[in-house]
């Protein structure tokens, strides 16, 4: 049976950026906009921070488009690495947010970026999984000798289906459909870029190391949306998404023979309280490890991990020699653990 593991030799980030969408939006003003219909259902008011444990999240500015967040924030991951542009070979963009149907989003960053023509550009979607899933794809083109250096981008936006789902629960709101919905209201804005480089190209950087993957599609329509909104069965995702990252950091574990204790941080995609807290206890890994984002940006798709793990570096979080665990779980279900050293 085909194993999935990737395991780099030569590969680097070389470059590493995030940007914050600058409007707060906290859940007391959502709740706000929300109490005709939290009236109706007779649900408490303070439920977003008292469940979810998400006190605020950003929006862009109205009528901002995900590609120009994605260009800026890949702007910002090349001019932080010694990667002119003209010699990216690949753009990924991940985000789960996109422009148009077509053209891809990716193609609209690489004019913005002015990327050069020889440089293969494309979408690549995997829920909130995708960021991880371009990295790999990037890292393993790299070690085949393709390209050189490779940019991942992601941006997403959640104002409009936030303000979506508020008009829709103001109209025709039931327990079923507050519960379906609910998650769809943890959602925040903000935008990630990641360069990926060969090892010797480039002087210094942080070693990808690669990691593996695993699937549980029985569970792929749990959590469904689209632009305006999501349906998501949040208790039997929680507990199919537990289990599928519990195997996959078993094997990882057994088959890196990773010590759980010698990672210095973990930079996990964030949702919400209640799937943090369960994630640590059912791996048992030690919260202290794992730097909190979501009560301030509340979940952030795929943006959310290197997000994490670009914060943890500006904060001064994270020394040279330090491995770090990138590890996410995207409806499907899949999810990944990988492994940096800083």
């Amino acid at each position: 049976m085909a194993k999935a593991v990737q395991r780099y030799r030569d590969v680097v980030i070389s470059g590493l950026a995030h940007l914050d969408a600058p409007n707060v939006l906290t859940s007391a003003d959502i709740e706000e906009e929300l109490a005709p219909a939290l009236r109706r259902l007779r649900l408490r008011p303070g439920l977003l921070e008292q469940v979810a444990g998400i006190s605020e999240r950003r929006v862009w500015n109205v009528g901002a488009m995900p590609s120009t967040a994605a260009a800026a924030v890949g702007g910002l991951a090349l001019a932080r690495s010694e990667v002119a542009p003209e010699d990216i070979g690949l753009l990924v963009n991940t985000s789960v947010d996109r422009d148009y149907l077509e053209p891809s989003t990716a193609s609209i960053v690489h004019g913005l970026l002015g990327l050069p023509s020889t440089a293969l550009n494309f979408d690549l979607g995997n829920a909130c999984l995708g960021f991880l899933n371009g990295m790999s794809l990037v890292a393993a083109m790299i070690e085949q000798g393709e390209i050189d250096h490779g940019l991942i981008v992601d941006a997403e936006g959640s104002r409009f289906v936030v303000e979506s789902t508020i008009a829709r629960l103001l109209a025709e709101a039931t327990p079923s459909s507050f519960r379906s919905q609910f998650a769809t209201l943890t959602l925040g804005s903000g935008a990630a870029a990641m360069v990926l480089s060969r090892g010797d190209s480039v002087d210094g950087g942080h070693r990808f190391l690669g990691g593996l993957s695993r699937a549980g599609t029985e569970h792929a329509l749990l959590c469904t949306g689209q632009r305006d909104g999501m349906n998501t069965d949040a208790p039997h995702l929680l507990a199919a998404g537990l289990e599928i990252a519990a195997s996959t950091w078993k094997e990882a574990v057994d088959t890196f023979g990773w010590d759980p204790r010698g990672f210095h941080l973990y930079a996990v995609h964030q949702i919400s309280k209640v799937h943090t807290r369960a994630i640590c206890d059912t791996l048992n890994l030690d919260q202290n490890c794992f730097p909190l984002i979501y009560p301030k940006f509340g979940n952030i798709g795929p943006a959310s991990i290197p997000t994490v793990l670009s914060k943890s570096a500006e904060e001064g979080q994270l020394s040279r020699g330090d491995r770090v665990v990138l590890m996410g779980i995207g409806s499907g279900v899949n999810a990944t653990a990988a492994e940096v050293v800083w």
